[in-house]
């Protein structure tokens, strides 16, 4: 009963546990919602070291693309899964096809992609077992990497947010540490760059900060010192849960934005602390949608520059956050998880799909009433 109490806090609709001896997979699928449309989400491969924190993982990501659809104004629902696994070691053809097998027997419930340990090579093995995913190589008529719509969200995101704090959304002259040197920071950094930020970059595989400074000039800082530099923006855009108290307390910026999923350790706690430190924080699901968009684009058929154009949209859908959070003296996260919520809800469904449960019922009560 335990971990249907889990799966009913947040309002899950579907946890699907994948097991296949002769593959090696190890995978979980979790459905959040589907009120808005089929639950999309990526494939993230990761070590973790136990079932219990893959877990807890995929539960909170998939929610957090329930409310990352909804803000942008997507028809589409929350899912995750994640793959239990070195990815640096363990992918190959036989693995992703059987987890293909899995994503296929949700009917189209479900639509994977890349993530976090996953790439357009690993979607293509999936696609050879189901019509179900995206991200997958122009060359097979998908959108190749998302990650350049992802970082260019990321970027008028974080325009939108020095537009407030500032009264300017340039980002000229700028200093920006950027935490994560994957293919989101590549692309924001050459973004910032070009605008003539000055940044400062971190990053625990050399090899990824060498690719950036390819491309751009930047300060390269120890990971551990990241926190502690003194700048206008802090961007965290690599793994999730790095805002706690302990990091918080390093924080000297005045703007927190960045592509990195699930920042905050404790979504209110942390959240709240932010407010307390008048650092404005850009919720993380709300300025990454970038690549959520371009998943769109691409089971519509797909065109770059119409994402693009899309992701533009981002900035003023940080400026409404903001404006919400200032009115009602919430903090951001907050004031975006209201924003959120209040679409489900006009979409006339949520209610009744989730009217058992604690969670919403609360909260769509508390909402009504308001």
């Amino acid at each position: 009963m335990e971990l249907f109490e889990r799966f009913e806090e947040k309002g899950h609709e579907q946890v699907l546990f994948c097991s296949n001896k002769e593959s090696g997979l190890r995978a979980i699928i979790a459905i959040h919602d589907t009120t808005l449309g089929p639950a999309v989400g990526g494939a993230r491969m990761w070590n973790y070291q136990t079932v219990d924190e893959a877990l807890k993982d995929v539960l909170r990501l998939s929610r957090t693309m329930t409310y990352k659809a909804s803000v942008a104004g997507l028809n589409f629902g929350g899912g995750k899964a994640v793959i239990i696994g070195d990815s640096s070691k363990q992918k190959n053809e036989l693995l992703f096809r059987t987890f293909g097998k899995y994503v296929d027997g949700l009917a189209g419930r479900y639509i994977t992609a890349e993530d976090v340990g996953t790439d357009v090579r690993d979607m293509e093995y999936v696609r050879m077992e189901t019509k179900y995913v995206t991200g997958i190589s122009k060359a097979l008529g998908g959108s190749g990497d998302p990650s350049p719509v992802t970082a260019y969200g990321v970027y008028v995101g974080m325009k939108a947010a020095a537009k407030e704090r500032w009264g300017n959304d340039s980002l000229r002259g700028r200093k920006i540490a950027i935490q994560g040197a994957g293919q989101v920071a590549r692309y924001l950094c050459e973004h910032l760059y070009s605008e003539g930020a000055e940044l400062y970059i971190a990053d625990i595989r050399d090899s990824q900060v060498k690719r950036v400074l390819e491309t751009v000039k930047a300060h390269v800082v120890d990971p551990n010192e990241i926190y502690d530099q003194k700048v206008d923006i802090f961007s965290p855009n690599a793994l999730g849960g790095i805002l706690n108290n302990k990091t918080i307390e390093k924080l000297n910026c005045e703007i927190v934005a960045g592509g990195a999923n699930n920042q905050l350790e404790s979504e209110n706690v942390h959240g709240q602390a932010l407010l307390e430190k008048n650092i404005l924080y850009i919720p993380d699901y709300v300025i990454n949608a970038g690549g959520l968009i371009n998943v769109a684009n691409e089971l519509e058929g797909y065109r770059q520059d119409r994402a693009m154009k899309q992701a533009e949209a981002i900035y003023e859908v940080v400026r409404n956050i903001i404006k919400v959070s200032l009115e009602q003296k919430l903090p951001t996260h907050a004031a975006s998880n209201k924003i959120a919520e209040e679409r489900l809800i006009n979409i006339g469904k949520l209610r009744n799909i989730y009217s058992g449960s604690s969670y919403y019922s609360g909260r769509l009560g508390e909402l009504a009433r308001k």
